[in-house]
């Protein structure tokens, strides 16, 4: 094993839990990464749902009748 990858495994990332602030290692062992909990990612999710978070600027607005033209081009994919 080289210097370098040494050193990139022994590095460890930690991140502050954006619920709760608390520090969060950042590897496969952390489930719920960048939170600390189920608890806090349902906090998350729920102030997303209710619109409480939102991402600032105008709403995209697509003509109902330019879907089936997107579809068709392949651009959407469910």
């Amino acid at each position: 094993m080289s210097k370098e990858e040494s050193t990139a495994k022994t590095t460890t990332c930690k991140v502050n839990c954006p619920t709760c602030k608390t520090p969060v290692i950042w590897n496969e062992q952390s489930n719920y990464r960048p939170f600390c909990s189920k608890r806090c990612q349902q906090i998350d999710f729920g102030e997303w749902a209710s619109e409480s978070f939102s991402i600032a600027g105008t709403p995209s607005m697509i003509d109902p009748s330019d879907i089936d033209l997107i579809e068709e081009d392949g651009e959407t994919r469910h």
